[in-house]
Order: structure tokens, then C-alpha cells, then sequence
């Protein structure tokens, strides 16, 4: 009696796990591929975006990064203890954006568009202790 609850149990787990990858792939099928943008001015990524900081051993944390024309850039990134503030310039060089931190960094950053039309910026970057970051970041309207 006990063996054949175990083999409905494990039935009943695997049918779940085949059923959740099916739907998750027809779901990434739907999206399409996304192909990256050559971002020919500082103009063109200048407004507000937001996202997720991901780095080595930290929480998640969301951040705002506001560009402006001249190129200089604010973020300010938020986690369960508080915010913390950076500031720097950004450079288009090979069609990417090159962002040089006041005093905390450096990084790269593409632009990519979905099928859809819809852009993300994924960032990344070295602090100055050597540690990494990557991000992604969509545009605020």
C-alpha cells in the first residue's frame, strides 16, 4: 500500500516537472531571440531606467540609473539595509555604452531588442575592489 502511494506520489511530480518545462518553453518559443542594438549616441539610452544588480555573494538589488545627455549618469540601488549612490560618465564606443564610475567602477553595457520591440540594457561591470556586477535595466516611460 505504502509503495503504491510513493509511485502515485512520483508520478504525480514528474507529470508537474514535464508540465512546467512545456510551459516554460513555449513561453521563451513566444518571446523570440533578441538581437543586440548598436546605440549610435548618448541621445538615443538618455531617461530613466530600472532593474536588477546582481553581484557575487549580495541579495539582488533593485536600481535606478538616470542618464543624461551630456552623458553623466546617477544610480542609486536599493536593498533590505538601504540605498546606496553613484555617479560617473558614459561613452558610446563600438556601439556600446561604456560607463566609468566617479570612484567605485567601471563597465560595459549592451542594448538589446525583443521581436516585440521592447529594450534592455545588460551591464557589466567592476567595482573598485575587483568584485563584478552584471545588470538588467529597462527604460522607464
Amino acid at each position: 500500500m505504502a509503495a503504491i502511494r510513493l509511485r502515485s506520489l512520483w508520478t504525480v511530480l514528474a507529470v508537474t516537472v514535464v508540465m512546467g518545462l512545456a510551459a516554460s518553453l513555449a513561453g521563451c518559443a513566444s518571446i523570440g531571440p533578441v538581437t543586440q542594438v548598436t546605440v549610435p549616441d548618448i541621445k538615443s539610452v538618455t531617461g530613466t531606467w530600472k532593474g536588477v544588480v546582481y553581484r557575487s555573494g549580495v541579495e539582488p538589488e533593485n536600481v535606478t540609473m538616470t542618464i543624461r545627455e551630456d552623458g553623466t549618469f546617477d544610480v542609486v540601488s536599493a536593498d533590505k539595509v538601504g540605498a546606496s549612490r553613484g555617479a560617473g560618465k558614459i561613452v558610446i564606443r563600438d556601439g556600446r555604452l561604456v560607463l566609468e564610475g566617479e570612484n567605485r567602477g567601471h563597465g560595459i553595457a549592451t542594448l538589446l531588442k525583443s521581436p516585440g520591440g521592447d529594450l534592455v540594457m545588460n551591464v557589466e561591470g567592476t567595482l573598485s575592489d575587483n568584485s563584478t556586477l552584471s545588470a538588467k535595466l529597462w527604460p522607464q516611460r
